[in-house]
């Protein structure tokens, strides 16, 4: 399966990218920053020069087209204001979901986030507020589309080593936090699970082994 992942030189993706590898996958991991690419290349994968916010229409297709599966895990990350929320949370997973859409990958897996598709809280600063924003429109976006997509809601982010114990099941789970490198595994095992086909579900982590939290989707 060849795998083209957004957000390539991303926490998240720099660890799914070996796991996809190890497993015998091919990844294209789309980075925007040239010197990124070592970085990229040791987890096995192929860095793409591609900036989502940028590229033209034939030059995002060019780099899709021929997947199997696309991942979008591309964020602006700490630090940057409303508009970049908007043009890479949203703008970034619908410029690929429509080129995935047009190119005819299927499989499309999307990190959102917890509290997307709830209203803010009250007194939620402007940034936080579009971020939610950015991340439910990019969510209606994707479940509009003929894809095989499943959305992912991971709760607080950590740099802690992985567990392999996650929840992991359709809103609403709870707000906890759970390891980038669970969320990483997660996204491996749910990228060839059919039943997963269609879902939004929400991730921290838990008592259930991954495989066992995806195998039970079906339950």
């Amino acid at each position: 399966m060849r795998v083209v992942i957004a957000g390539g030189h991303g926490k998240i993706a720099l660890l799914l990218a070996p796991l996809l590898t190890a497993n015998g996958h091919e990844v294209a991991a789309l980075i925007r920053d040239p010197e990124h690419a070592a970085d990229v290349r040791a987890t096995g994968a192929e860095p793409v020069l591609c900036d989502l916010e940028k590229a033209g229409t034939d030059e995002v297709a060019d780099v899709v087209k021929g997947g199997d599966a696309a991942v979008f895990a591309a964020g602006a990350g700490q630090g940057s204001g409303v508009d970049r929320k908007y043009t890479v949370d949203l703008g970034g997973s619908v410029r690929l979901a429509e080129t995935a859409e047009r190119t005819g990958v299927r499989r499309f897996l999307q990190i959102s986030t917890m509290g997307a598709g709830q209203p803010v809280a009250p007194g939620s600063d402007d940034v936080w507020a579009a971020y939610i924003d950015a991340k439910t429109k990019a969510e209606d976006d994707l479940r509009e589309r003929d894809l095989d997509w499943t959305i992912v809601r991971p709760g607080r982010l950590t740099d802690s080593p992985g567990t392999g114990l996650v929840t992991l099941a359709p809103a609403p789970v709870g707000r906890s936090e759970v390891p980038r490198a669970d969320v990483a595994a997660v996204l491996a095992g749910l990228l060839p699970a059919a039943p997963a086909y269609g879902l939004t579900l929400e991730l921290v982590s838990g008592d259930t082994p991954i495989s066992q939290a995806i195998a039970h989707l079906t339950d």
